[in-house]
């Protein structure tokens, strides 16, 4: 199938790229043909804000509510379901859509939400608002594209981001299960793309990634997976005043989740995530100080409800001299607008709100070695810089 895809498509390469945040899902078309910054995007309501938006129109009418699907992101969409309980109004889930909220059943079932199979869904067809969770939407997308005369019919992949935290086992912190995959993954192969698979290689404990291949079902052309964390930090390194320099810190402030990767010429140096709303920009300073000269420990984190840090190079990293400093990306990367660490607000080729497109486009170069060398020419240009070295390690 790809030999055909290339044969075909020889002079017009297009890959689809899809961030999927918690507030935006940020969508971005590469184009063989066009300058990154003529390609063409968009940046619309993220997945479960369209759930909660369905949810609540379901509250107020005082709707029976049906849940089916695959398992997606919560956070908004869970808060709707939530108040449609405390409403006093029923919610019924598949058993896929009902991981959504607890990949324990059990634990999904004593919130309140009724847990049915497939067979005795169909029960109530005509008799409850039906919601079907998923957090990529091909058809959605391809005809909001064909609406402003945007073709897809050169495409020769996919690309898809999400933030999964795994499927811990019962009993294990779910935070300590994500950084445990996290130190795997940077262990066997130290390199942002790392994160990124080919739809049939996701580890099967990665559910929501395993739930984006399930919604792509279907496609014809090859579909990459990958986290979005890394996917944006990988993107904001394309801005060309990261990419001259050997070693940096790249912090994305989610809306969610704040990571930070140090990186350099071993590949990732170290890396912490918290959650962005149990952090002001004094902790967030103190943490990035800490990862950059090694101080920095797992429980200074974990302890304080985040997921953790790790370091693997001693070596410290300067944030005053000698080395690049702090980059920062992100939706609410204002907070660290007043920083006293003077960092420097990433825009790879002019927008920073497509970084994890920016990011997952290498990956799958990384990952698709047949559409790299096209890819790369657009990333770097045909006599560009090239790879950055940490992801050469």
């Amino acid at each position: 199938m790809i030999a055909k895809i290339i044969h075909a498509r020889s002079e017009i390469m297009q890959i689809l790229t899809v961030d999927v945040g918690t507030g935006t899902q940020d969508i971005f078309l590469y184009d063989s043909r066009l300058d990154l910054e003529n390609g063409f995007k968009l940046v619309v309501p993220s997945p479960t804000m369209i759930v909660r938006q369905q949810m609540q129109e379901a509250t107020r009418k005082r709707e029976t509510v049906l849940l089916t699907g695959v398992t997606m992101g919560g956070g908004p969409s869970h808060w709707a379901v939530e108040d449609h309980l405390r409403a006093g109004l029923a919610v019924y889930a598949t058993p896929d859509a009902a991981r959504s909220f607890n990949d324990d059943l059990d634990v999904v079932k004593e919130t309140g939400i009724q847990v049915v199979s497939d067979d005795e869904a169909r029960q109530f067809e005509g008799k409850a608002t039906h919601i079907e969770l998923l957090d990529f939407d091909f058809s959605r997308i391809q005809q909001s594209l064909q609406a402003f005369g945007v073709s897809l019919s050169n495409l020769a992949a996919v690309a898809v981001a999400v933030f999964d935290h795994g499927d811990a086992p019962p009993g294990y912190s779910d935070r300590q299960f994500r950084f445990d995959y996290l130190d795997a993954r940077i262990q066997a192969e130290n390199r942002l793309s790392a994160f990124a698979y080919r739809s049939e290689e996701v580890p099967p404990i990665m559910t929501r990634l395993e739930a984006v291949v399930k919604s792509a079902r279907g496609l014809d052309v090859p579909l990459v997976v990958m986290d979005t964390a890394p996917a944006a930090v990988l993107g904001a390194t394309f801005d060309p005043e990261l990419s001259n320099h050997h070693r940096v810190m790249v912090v994305n402030v989610g809306n969610f989740h704040s990571l930070a990767f140090r990186l350099g010429p071993s590949g990732i140096e170290g890396v912490f995530e918290h959650h962005t709303g149990l952090i002001d920009l004094q902790k967030l300073e103190r943490l990035l100080v800490s990862l950059a000269d090694g101080s920095l420990k797992h429980a200074d984190i974990f302890d304080d409800h985040g997921h953790g840090a790790l370091i693997y190079a001693s070596k410290p990293l300067s944030l005053n001299d000698g080395d690049f400093g702090v980059a920062v990306t992100g939706p609410r990367r204002n907070m660290m607008r007043n920083s006293s660490l003077n960092p420097y607000f990433a825009v790879p080729f002019g927008d920073m709100m497509i970084s994890g497109c920016f990011g997952l486009l290498a990956a799958t170069a990384d990952i698709l070695p047949e559409f790299g060398e096209r890819i790369q020419q657009s990333l770097h240009g045909a006599g560009g810089s090239g790879t950055p070295p940490w992801e050469l390690a």
